[in-house]
């Protein structure tokens, strides 16, 4: 009975514990593609600055993703740590243009454009 009595307390316990983490909402289908569009936006802001592109339209780029999202302060900083990571992946390995920055570029381009299509078909209004 004591066996018992202490494995229904250790199971309330482990249910109050889990019923105490706020659920996570869901996460919309579209999120993760935005996220690396984001990414993309801030690795060109990087790369096309570097290659004599002088002038910050990438960063307004990811300025009317924010705009148009609209995003919870959480997921604002999501979307900013993406742009960020995009950045920082070439500011380390680039110093100056190089025929692999320009490439990467067309590369980036490339996906930012399919990815930005992608998600106005299925997801756009």
């Amino acid at each position: 009975m004591m066996r018992a009595s202490t494995y229904i307390m250790a199971m309330m316990l482990a249910a109050s514990t889990v019923l105490a983490v706020p659920a996570r909402a869901v996460e919309a289908p579209f999120e993760p593609g935005l996220l690396r569009l984001a990414e993309v936006l801030g690795s060109l802001h990087f790369l096309r600055n570097l290659c004599g592109e002088k002038g910050t339209q990438w960063r307004g780029e990811m300025e009317k993703l924010l705009q148009a999202e609209n995003p919870s302060p959480e997921r604002r900083a999501r979307f900013i740590a993406s742009f960020n990571r995009g950045y920082r992946s070439f500011d380390g390995t680039y110093t100056a243009c190089t025929p692999s920055a320009t490439e990467a570029i067309g590369r980036y381009m490339k996906e930012g454009e399919a990815l930005s299509r992608d998600i106005a078909s299925r997801y756009g209004n």
